[in-house]
């Protein structure tokens, strides 16, 4: 998904310092453009935190009724330096990219594409998709991969069921699961569905920053109450964590990764190390704008008839990078 936020500012990206509570960052709502603009709750980046080991932004979505809002038209767009993850909890959308992949986002299924040195795509609801709910997720690449070549994977994870629980891990390991999708730092990422007053204890690895992000239900991690759409931040140094659902259960996804440990700048659809980047970032890709939507480019082109997004404006100072 593209941040089509019309008025994106500087974030400078850096791992926060450890605090052993749970610290609960409530959403953010970021209009998608447009006069029927879908609307996110964003998570992260936020003011109090901008990455939970290489995760770095955090959009949860929906349900949306797909008659009233449109649904997801999101036209071709570019990244650089991350991967993006996108997770279904509702509906579908397809996946184009300029790398020439095409696949289905569905529910339960992992779809990510790493953007390394470059890439472009865009995603479309479907006609089969009445109704939107989900997450769109960005992994920050370390410096030693950051220019790799862009790529995509696919996976369907089986559903592992225990006391109280059924989780699907699409990242990392948990719970006996092991997902085969290689990333470039270690990543966590599952969802996990508890019962109505289930108490679920998840071994988690120490090493790990974690966030747990509430989507429906009511919830306590480690006695911290969350509510939907709150993400819950977790300082590295545990070896298990404590999920308490309410009386209507919870849906949730755990997130995490060993603390980055690289300073990085987030403008738009690209991560940098320093502002020049990004303005080289920026004009190679208002380059291939103003070529029309099939002129090559860093960015590659993106099969279909969608004019390419603009990017926006860089604001009138140097963006910095912050420790």
């Amino acid at each position: 998904m593209s941040d089509l936020d019309t008025t994106p500012s500087e974030i400078p990206c850096a791992a926060g310092p450890a605090t052993p509570a749970v610290q609960v960052l409530p959403p953010r709502l970021v209009p998608l453009g447009g006069p029927r603009a879908m609307t996110v709750r964003r998570a992260l980046p936020s003011r109090q935190r901008t990455l939970i080991g290489a995760w770095c932004f955090v959009d949860h979505y929906g349900p949306d009724d797909v008659a009233e809002t449109g649904g997801m038209v999101v036209a071709p767009h570019p990244h650089t330096g991350l991967q993006t993850v996108s997770w279904l909890f509702t509906g579908e959308v397809e996946h184009r990219d300029s790398a020439g992949n095409e696949a289905l986002v569905r529910p339960g299924e992992l779809n990510l594409m790493t953007a390394g040195r470059g890439i472009s795509h865009s995603e479309n609801s479907t006609p089969a998709a009445t109704v939107l709910h989900g997450a769109q997720l960005w992994v920050a690449l370390p410096d030693a991969a950051r220019d790799t070549d862009p790529g995509f994977d696919h996976y369907a994870p089986d559903a592992v069921q225990g006391p109280g629980y059924e989780a699907r891990v699409f990242l990392g390991s948990l719970l006996g699961s092991v997902s085969p999708v290689a990333t470039h730092t270690p990543l966590l990422g599952a969802e996990l569905v508890l019962a109505a007053e289930a108490e679920v204890v998840v071994p988690v690895p120490p090493d790990h920053e974690l966030g747990v992000l509430l989507d429906t239900g009511s919830l306590t991690v480690d006695g911290t109450p969350l509510q939907p759409a709150d993400l819950g931040y977790l300082a590295p140094g545990r070896d298990a964590l404590r999920l308490r659902a309410g009386s209507d259960g919870a849906r949730l996804l755990l997130l995490g990764g060993p603390p980055f440990g690289e300073e990085i700048v987030m403008f738009w659809n690209f991560i940098g190390r320093d502002h020049d980047e990004i303005v080289g970032y920026r004009d190679a890709w208002q380059a291939q704008v103003a070529g029309g939507r099939d002129a090559p480019g860093r960015f590659g082109v993106v099969a279909g008839d969608q004019e390419r997004i603009p990017a926006p404006e860089l604001p009138n100072v140097r963006l910095r990078r912050r420790s």
